[in-house]
Protein backbone atom coordinates (compact mmCIF):
# COMPACT_ATOMS: atom_id res chain seq x y z
CA UNK A 1 0.00 0.00 0.00
CA UNK A 2 1.19 3.51 -0.78
CA UNK A 3 2.16 5.71 2.15
CA UNK A 4 -0.18 8.48 3.31
CA UNK A 5 1.33 11.97 3.18
CA UNK A 6 0.13 14.79 5.43
CA UNK A 7 -0.02 18.34 4.05
CA UNK A 8 -1.56 21.59 5.28
CA UNK A 9 -3.55 24.00 3.12
CA UNK A 10 -5.54 27.18 3.65
CA UNK A 11 -9.31 27.43 3.31
CA UNK A 12 -10.66 29.99 0.81
CA UNK A 13 -13.90 31.79 1.59
CA UNK A 14 -14.84 32.26 -2.07
CA UNK A 15 -14.96 30.04 -5.16
CA UNK A 16 -14.99 30.96 -8.84
CA UNK A 17 -12.55 32.28 -11.43
CA UNK A 18 -12.14 35.71 -9.82
CA UNK A 19 -11.32 34.20 -6.44
CA UNK A 20 -8.89 31.77 -8.08
CA UNK A 21 -7.06 34.62 -9.82
CA UNK A 22 -6.81 36.50 -6.53
CA UNK A 23 -5.35 33.38 -4.87
CA UNK A 24 -2.68 33.17 -7.58
CA UNK A 25 -1.84 36.86 -7.13
CA UNK A 26 -1.14 36.01 -3.49
CA UNK A 27 1.40 33.41 -4.64
CA UNK A 28 -0.76 30.38 -3.85
CA UNK A 29 -2.42 27.71 -5.99
CA UNK A 30 -6.22 27.49 -5.83
CA UNK A 31 -7.85 24.11 -5.46
CA UNK A 32 -10.88 22.20 -4.26
CA UNK A 33 -11.66 19.19 -2.08
CA UNK A 34 -14.86 17.47 -3.20
CA UNK A 35 -16.76 14.18 -3.22
CA UNK A 36 -18.02 11.56 -0.78
CA UNK A 37 -21.46 13.27 -0.73
CA UNK A 38 -20.10 16.27 1.17
CA UNK A 39 -19.91 19.95 0.31
CA UNK A 40 -16.81 21.05 -1.61
CA UNK A 41 -14.12 23.06 0.16
CA UNK A 42 -12.18 25.74 -1.72
CA UNK A 43 -8.51 25.70 -0.73
CA UNK A 44 -5.20 27.45 -1.40
CA UNK A 45 -2.00 25.38 -1.59
CA UNK A 46 1.62 26.48 -1.25
CA UNK A 47 3.43 26.01 -4.60
CA UNK A 48 6.45 24.65 -2.72
CA UNK A 49 4.32 21.97 -1.03
CA UNK A 50 2.54 20.99 -4.24
CA UNK A 51 5.72 20.87 -6.33
CA UNK A 52 7.45 18.72 -3.70
CA UNK A 53 4.67 16.14 -3.88
CA UNK A 54 4.29 16.28 -7.67
CA UNK A 55 7.98 15.48 -8.06
CA UNK A 56 7.63 12.26 -6.06
CA UNK A 57 6.67 9.02 -7.84
CA UNK A 58 2.99 8.11 -8.02
CA UNK A 59 1.59 11.54 -7.19
CA UNK A 60 -1.84 10.71 -8.67
CA UNK A 61 -2.08 7.34 -6.90
CA UNK A 62 -0.97 8.34 -3.39
CA UNK A 63 -3.27 9.22 -0.51
CA UNK A 64 -3.02 12.52 1.34
CA UNK A 65 -4.29 13.65 4.71
CA UNK A 66 -5.04 17.31 4.04
CA UNK A 67 -5.35 19.56 7.08
CA UNK A 68 -7.71 22.48 6.45
CA UNK A 69 -9.77 24.61 8.82
CA UNK A 70 -9.13 22.40 11.83
CA UNK A 71 -10.21 19.23 10.01
CA UNK A 72 -8.32 16.48 8.21
CA UNK A 73 -9.61 15.21 4.88
CA UNK A 74 -8.26 11.97 3.40
CA UNK A 75 -8.02 12.55 -0.34
CA UNK A 76 -6.59 11.43 -3.66
CA UNK A 77 -5.38 13.99 -6.21
CA UNK A 78 -7.52 13.67 -9.34
CA UNK A 79 -6.21 16.52 -11.47
CA UNK A 80 -3.64 19.29 -11.67
CA UNK A 81 -4.25 21.96 -14.30
CA UNK A 82 -0.99 23.52 -15.51
CA UNK A 83 -0.11 26.57 -17.61
CA UNK A 84 0.42 25.50 -21.26
CA UNK A 85 3.69 27.46 -21.57
CA UNK A 86 5.30 27.66 -18.13
CA UNK A 87 3.91 24.33 -16.88
CA UNK A 88 3.22 26.00 -13.53
CA UNK A 89 0.27 24.49 -11.59
CA UNK A 90 -2.87 26.63 -11.90
CA UNK A 91 -5.44 24.54 -10.01
CA UNK A 92 -5.54 21.26 -8.11
CA UNK A 93 -8.48 18.92 -7.46
CA UNK A 94 -8.58 16.54 -4.49
CA UNK A 95 -11.20 13.78 -4.19
CA UNK A 96 -12.38 12.70 -0.75
CA UNK A 97 -12.22 8.97 -0.19
CA UNK A 98 -13.67 6.62 2.39
CA UNK A 99 -13.09 3.05 3.51
CA UNK A 100 -15.69 1.93 0.95
CA UNK A 101 -14.35 3.94 -1.99
CA UNK A 102 -12.88 2.27 -5.08
CA UNK A 103 -10.80 4.30 -7.51
CA UNK A 104 -9.24 4.07 -10.97
CA UNK A 105 -5.51 4.83 -10.88
CA UNK A 106 -2.41 4.12 -12.99
CA UNK A 107 0.46 2.43 -11.17
CA UNK A 108 3.92 1.34 -12.37
CA UNK A 109 5.01 -2.21 -13.16
CA UNK A 110 8.24 -3.25 -11.42
CA UNK A 111 10.37 -6.14 -12.74
CA UNK A 112 12.12 -7.88 -9.85
CA UNK A 113 14.96 -10.43 -9.75
CA UNK A 114 16.43 -9.41 -13.10
CA UNK A 115 19.73 -10.86 -11.90
CA UNK A 116 18.02 -14.26 -11.59
CA UNK A 117 16.62 -14.32 -15.13
CA UNK A 118 18.38 -16.97 -17.22
CA UNK A 119 17.73 -15.02 -20.41
CA UNK A 120 19.03 -11.70 -19.10
CA UNK A 121 22.16 -13.39 -17.72
CA UNK A 122 22.76 -14.78 -21.22
CA UNK A 123 22.66 -11.27 -22.64
CA UNK A 124 18.97 -11.11 -23.50
CA UNK A 125 17.05 -7.85 -23.48
CA UNK A 126 13.94 -7.07 -21.43
CA UNK A 127 11.44 -5.40 -23.76
CA UNK A 128 8.78 -3.72 -21.62
CA UNK A 129 5.41 -3.38 -23.33
CA UNK A 130 3.47 -1.96 -20.36
CA UNK A 131 5.38 0.34 -18.01
CA UNK A 132 2.21 1.01 -16.02
CA UNK A 133 -1.30 -0.43 -15.73
CA UNK A 134 -4.68 1.07 -14.94
CA UNK A 135 -6.27 -0.62 -11.96
CA UNK A 136 -9.41 -0.47 -9.86
CA UNK A 137 -8.51 -0.68 -6.20
CA UNK A 138 -9.88 0.10 -2.74
CA UNK A 139 -8.92 3.72 -2.10
CA UNK A 140 -7.46 2.83 1.29
CA UNK A 141 -5.27 0.06 -0.16
CA UNK A 142 -3.81 1.31 -3.44
CA UNK A 143 -0.63 -0.66 -4.23
CA UNK A 144 2.44 1.44 -5.00
CA UNK A 145 3.40 -0.93 -7.84
CA UNK A 146 2.67 -4.29 -9.46
CA UNK A 147 5.58 -6.72 -9.31
CA UNK A 148 6.68 -9.14 -12.05
CA UNK A 149 9.18 -11.80 -10.91
CA UNK A 150 11.69 -12.62 -13.67
CA UNK A 151 13.34 -15.52 -11.83
CA UNK A 152 14.26 -18.34 -14.23
CA UNK A 153 12.79 -16.72 -17.35
CA UNK A 154 14.83 -17.39 -20.49
CA UNK A 155 15.19 -15.73 -23.90
CA UNK A 156 11.90 -15.96 -25.78
CA UNK A 157 9.76 -15.75 -22.65
CA UNK A 158 6.62 -13.60 -22.73
CA UNK A 159 5.20 -12.19 -19.51
CA UNK A 160 1.42 -11.83 -19.57
CA UNK A 161 -1.05 -10.15 -17.27
CA UNK A 162 -2.17 -13.53 -15.93
CA UNK A 163 1.29 -14.07 -14.41
CA UNK A 164 1.01 -11.04 -12.11
CA UNK A 165 -0.27 -11.73 -8.62
CA UNK A 166 -2.74 -8.94 -7.86
CA UNK A 167 -3.36 -7.74 -4.30
CA UNK A 168 -6.74 -8.57 -2.79
CA UNK A 169 -9.52 -6.37 -4.13
CA UNK A 170 -7.46 -5.09 -7.08
CA UNK A 171 -8.37 -5.64 -10.73
CA UNK A 172 -6.70 -4.44 -13.94
CA UNK A 173 -8.56 -2.44 -16.58
CA UNK A 174 -7.64 -3.99 -19.93
CA UNK A 175 -9.20 -4.54 -23.34
CA UNK A 176 -7.03 -7.59 -24.06
CA UNK A 177 -7.77 -11.09 -22.79
CA UNK A 178 -4.25 -11.70 -21.49
CA UNK A 179 -2.25 -8.55 -22.14
CA UNK A 180 1.48 -8.89 -22.83
CA UNK A 181 3.48 -7.00 -20.21
CA UNK A 182 7.03 -7.72 -21.42
CA UNK A 183 9.22 -10.14 -23.36
CA UNK A 184 12.81 -11.32 -23.07
CA UNK A 185 14.40 -11.05 -26.50
CA UNK A 186 17.71 -12.18 -27.93
CA UNK A 187 20.53 -9.61 -27.73
CA UNK A 188 20.23 -6.89 -30.37
CA UNK A 189 23.82 -7.38 -31.53
CA UNK A 190 23.35 -11.11 -31.98
CA UNK A 191 20.08 -10.58 -33.81
CA UNK A 192 21.73 -8.05 -36.13
CA UNK A 193 24.63 -10.43 -36.84
CA UNK A 194 22.21 -13.22 -37.67
CA UNK A 195 20.33 -10.89 -40.02
CA UNK A 196 23.58 -9.91 -41.77
CA UNK A 197 24.57 -13.57 -42.16
CA UNK A 198 21.17 -14.41 -43.61
CA UNK A 199 21.38 -11.47 -46.03
CA UNK A 200 24.89 -12.53 -47.14
CA UNK A 201 23.73 -16.10 -47.67
CA UNK A 202 20.75 -14.91 -49.69
CA UNK A 203 23.00 -12.71 -51.86
CA UNK A 204 25.41 -15.60 -52.47
CA UNK A 205 22.53 -17.85 -53.49
CA UNK A 206 21.21 -15.20 -55.87
CA UNK A 207 24.65 -14.75 -57.46
CA UNK A 208 25.09 -18.50 -57.91
CA UNK A 209 21.71 -19.03 -59.55
CA UNK A 210 22.59 -17.55 -63.00
CA UNK A 211 25.80 -19.61 -63.12
CA UNK A 212 23.82 -22.77 -62.56
CA UNK A 213 21.49 -21.93 -65.48
CA UNK A 214 24.26 -20.70 -67.77
CA UNK A 215 22.97 -17.11 -67.72
CA UNK A 216 25.28 -14.11 -67.43
CA UNK A 217 24.88 -12.21 -64.19
CA UNK A 218 23.66 -8.64 -64.59
CA UNK A 219 26.48 -6.11 -64.30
Amino acid sequence: MSEITSISVEARDRAGKGAARETRRQGLIPGVIYGNKQSPISIAVSPRVLWAEMNKPGFLSRLFDVSVGGKTERVLCRDVQCHPVSDQPLHVDFLRISAESKVHVHIPVHFSNQDKSTGLKRGGVLNVVAHELEIIAPAIAIPSELVVDLTGLDIGASIHLSTIKLPEGVSVVTHEKDQTIATIAAPTVAAAAEAEEAAAAAAASAAAAPEATGEKPAS
